[in-house]
């Protein structure tokens, strides 16, 4: 009988701990979580569709207040951390905005064509099939390895000249270049950023393809054009 008793006392205590516990949950924990959950922060998000290499304005984007549970790290709250910025990445609207996803670089084609000085030069050459300019993939800041056919031997080779070169834009048809090209239509060619050694090499050939070595950060994109640079270099020393 003891033992019962001694049973169902502590079912009484453990009962009225439950109690306890369940009501410190919910006027206690509870309405931290919910508070928590409440939060609201303002952030950057963008407005409407931003190309890829597109600079950002103001229009391109909106303050949106949003809860702060769950947001993800690193989402960009300060409007003058991205005007004047360029996108990495096609932006949409409803998306918010990472350092990741911006640059300080304009990678269009008046921003390249406007910097030459001589040392290097820009020359575009016609892409003959759609296959052959790699079905229209090409992005502005690409480094490419040019593929050289000769119908005659039936042969093609990568001159050790054209290893590594950078893309600056390719163009329609129509003059519309890459980054100004929302439509998405066929390039019918393409420009590099060359010597004028190199240039001259381009003249000469009339079929070629275009194979992507490289796209991304632009300063690995210049180490190739550095190992390019260093062999051109060389060879002019040998031939000297």
């Amino acid at each position: 009988m003891k033992k019962k008793i001694r049973l169902s006392g502590n079912r009484t205590v453990i009962g009225i701990i439950c109690i306890v516990l369940a009501l410190a949950i919910t006027f206690g924990v509870a309405p931290l979580i919910n508070k928590f959950t409440d939060q609201k922060v303002d952030v950057i998000r963008v407005k409407q569709n931003v190309k890829q290499g597109q600079a950002i304005s103001a229009d391109d984007i909106e303050l949106a207040r949003v809860g702060a549970y769950n947001l993800p790290s690193g989402v960009i709250k300060d409007g003058y951390a991205v005007l004047g910025k360029y996108a990495t990445t096609d932006l949409y609207a409803g998306d918010f905005i990472f350092a990741s996803k911006l640059t300080t670089e304009n990678k269009s084609a008046d921003s390249v064509l406007s910097s030459l000085t001589g040392e290097k030069v820009a020359i575009s050459v016609p892409v003959s099939s759609f296959a052959n300019g790699l079905s229209g993939k090409l992005k502005n800041g690409d480094i490419v390895s040019v593929i050289i056919n000769n119908p005659e031997t039936r042969t093609s080779f990568i001159p050790a000249e054209l290893k590594y070169v950078k893309v600056i834009t390719t163009t329609t048809s129509g003059g519309v270049d890459k980054d100004e090209n929302f439509d998405g239509g066929q390039p019918a060619s393409i420009t590099l950023l060359v010597t004028p050694e190199q240039a001259e090499f381009l003249a000469s050939y009339d079929k070629m393809h275009f194979a992507l070595v490289f796209r991304g950060d632009a300063a690995t994109a210049d180490e190739y054009v550095c190992v390019q640079d260093e062999y051109l270099e060389s060879a002019g020393r040998r031939n000297g």
